[in-house]
């Protein structure tokens, strides 16, 4: 009913979380408060499913007003994934965090943290293969699980530990690495067969 796949709602969520990383993120959110700046953990999330839901039926609108087909969008996408997860794999910065400061539940904790151009192209390329009933799920999912951060930073940095966060990064960089080779190769094919019948 409605499309629902538990497969598909994994594959999502485990591609999402990766892009999010909320934990990844808890040493830059545990930063700001220890500079007096307060994150509002209900109003951040709510502010980020917003923008996400937004982008996620308004983006392919936004695509066909500059001619831009799904696909070709989801290649460069991924490619986005790719170089995110060389981030996240090598301990490299490419993305130059340079938000202006002054605020840290909007800026830079819902954007560009947890919804930032990564998790953009990501919603756009998932739209390429997977049913939106799914995207949606895996992505409500996902910003319980950075409520759930915010709002308990002081457990979760115990809990996981800097190692644990570590390895966790390392582990989800190969995984999204591997899911944009995916993309592309799956994507080009398609790109390719739409050529070759015109």
């Amino acid at each position: 009913m409605f499309g629902i796949n538990f497969l598909e709602i994994v594959s999502t969520f485990i591609v999402l979380f990766a892009i999010i990383d909320a934990t990844g993120s808890v040493p830059i959110f545990l930063n700001l408060r220890s500079q007096d700046k307060f994150i509002n953990a209900g109003k951040a999330s709510v502010y980020s499913l917003f923008i996400l839901l937004l982008f996620l039926f308004v983006g392919e609108w936004i695509l066909k007003l500059f001619q831009v087909d799904l696909q070709s969008f989801a290649v460069a996408g991924a490619l986005v994934i790719l170089i995110i997860s060389i981030e996240m794999i090598f301990g490299v910065e490419i993305f130059k965090n340079d938000s202006p400061s002054g605020s840290s539940t909007l800026v830079p904790v819902v954007f560009p943290l947890i919804a930032g151009p990564g998790s953009f192209t990501t919603l756009l390329s998932m739209r390429a293969e997977f049913q939106l009933t799914n995207i949606i799920i895996a992505l409500l999912l996902n910003i319980l699980f950075v409520y759930y951060v915010l709002k308990h930073l002081d457990l979760v940095k115990k809990v996981m530990g800097v190692s644990g966060v570590y390895i966790l990064r390392k582990f989800f960089g190969v995984i999204l690495m591997a899911i944009s080779v995916r993309l592309i190769t799956a994507n080009m094919s398609a790109l390719i067969h739409i050529v070759g019948i015109d």
